[in-house]
């Protein structure tokens, strides 16, 4: 299956994408119709753009590693020019970023721009600034271009001192941080305040943050390369904040939207984080039990090179695993049909779509937790089941195209959806492949 994989991210995922680049106005474009005709005047979504720099950025540390020998490979490495290409990719895509999605007068990124990078949606999401963060983290470690370093930590400045209150973060902001109401992160009828989704991924790019910060090397991560650089005495400071909003963050899921009696993550919260309606999200949930056990392995390397954790820090660590086991688990007993996984469940009606994002997500999901299980042989099994569902239906196997957005239960595409938009992005299905090749499990 690893073989697969890689050669599906080689000659499918990653020529796809490339495709997509538009050289006269920056970035790359942002829709892409049922039929393969790209809209060159389409908006750009900001968070489309950050998260295509995101995986030419990964890709190109994944294969720069596999050359260095710090990850295993089945195939002989792809060739120096290759990788050459996959970071002038990266390099456009950061350019664009920094022109024309980031605000030069009020700070943080826009929501969208347009073809030609104006600014267009010009509201301040903290979901945006998080993924942007993601971004640049990715962007830097694979160029060590200490300018993207320097915006991702703006956007965390940003973050803590303007998408946030005594009770942790909030969402949807104007221009100029204004609170406004949070439409984009909110679905099934109601208005949240506060949304999982939104802290899982503020939670992702703290993650992402900290590691770089604190000199830890994505291959040691999965096991592999030597010790971690020492943190630099400049950011020693910034490490031990970043470690307390981690601790923060672990507390608000363990306490505030963990549900342990239905062993799931509740969705979408008000101010006070009363959950606002019964749903289970089947992908998020899934998403979520490897985002924590990612989390938590960097977090104990990074607890390593600083040298101090407390009790309280291992409790609350270990409080996350064990929601990362629940998660899975739950996810494989009451959501997964055996080769796939359905979108939601709200107030007991399953909502059957296959979404192409839950799909990836699903099979990282469970691979994650077969390697912390490996008693449990199922997960390894739903794995490949996983993969060739994906192969078989959800990959749009007609040439110049990528995945299908979503399918009917039956595996037929639905009629009419773009391959790209503004939320369609290589950022899970690039991940996955990125996910298996450094896992090395076949």
């Amino acid at each position: 299956m690893i073989q697969e994989i890689r050669e599906h991210l080689l000659h499918k995922i990653i020529p796809f994408w490339e495709s997509l680049r538009d050289d006269e106005n920056g970035g790359y474009y942002g829709y892409v119709d049922h039929d393969l005709h790209v809209d060159e005047k389409a908006f750009k979504g900001c968070i489309l753009n950050n998260r295509i720099t995101w995986f030419f950025s990964s890709a190109a540390k994944l294969f720069l590693d596999e050359r260095a020998g710090k990850v295993s490979s089945v195939n002989p490495p792809v060739s120096e020019e290759f990788i050459e290409e996959l970071l002038d990719n990266a390099k456009h895509g950061f350019a664009f970023l920094k022109s024309a999605c980031l605000d030069p007068v009020h700070g943080g990124m826009y929501w969208s721009v347009s073809y030609d990078g104006k600014p267009y949606d010009t509201t301040k999401h903290t979901y945006n600034q998080a993924f942007s963060i993601y971004a640049l983290c990715s962007y830097y470690d694979v160029t060590r271009d200490e300018e993207a370093l320097e915006i991702a930590l703006d956007l965390y400045r940003i973050i803590e001192g303007r998408c946030r209150d005594e009770g942790g973060y909030l969402e949807a902001f104007d221009r100029e941080f204004k609170p406004s109401s949070n439409e984009k992160l909110s679905e099934n009828g109601v208005l949240a305040t506060r949304t999982m989704n939104t802290l899982l991924h503020v939670f992702e790019a703290y993650t992402e943050l900290i590691r770089v910060l604190a000199g830890v090397e994505i291959a040691e991560v999965f096991g592999c390369g030597g010790k971690s650089a020492s943190v630099a005495p400049e950011r020693q400071a910034l490490v031990f904040e970043l470690r307390e909003r981690m601790d923060e963050i672990f507390t608000i899921f363990t306490e505030k939207m963990y549900n342990p009696e239905k062993h799931r993550m509740e969705v979408f919260f008000d101010h006070e984080y009363i959950p606002l309606i019964d749903l289970v999200s089947y992908g998020h949930d899934i998403e979520t039990s490897w985002l924590i056990d990612r989390g938590c392995d960097v977090i104990r390397l990074v607890d390593a090179e600083i040298g101090t954790i407390s009790s309280e820090d291992y409790v609350l660590l270990k409080k996350m695993e064990k929601i990362a086991r629940d998660l899975s688990a739950a996810i494989y007993r009451t959501g997964f049909d055996g080769h796939s996984l359905p979108e939601e469940c709200e107030n007991g009606i399953v909502k059957t779509s296959r979404t192409w994002w839950m799909q990836a997500e699903t099979l990282v999901g469970f691979l994650n937790a077969y390697q912390h299980d490996m008693s449990r042989s199922e997960y390894l099994e739903a794995v490949h089941s996983v993969w060739d569902y994906i192969c078989e239906y959800q990959v749009d196997h007609r040439e110049g195209s990528e995945w299908f957005h979503d399918l009917y239960e039956d595996g037929t595409p639905f009629e009419h959806q773009p391959i790209v938009e503004q939320w369609k992005c290589p950022y899970h299905n690039g991940r996955m492949c990125i996910e298996v090749i450094r896992r090395g499990v076949r």
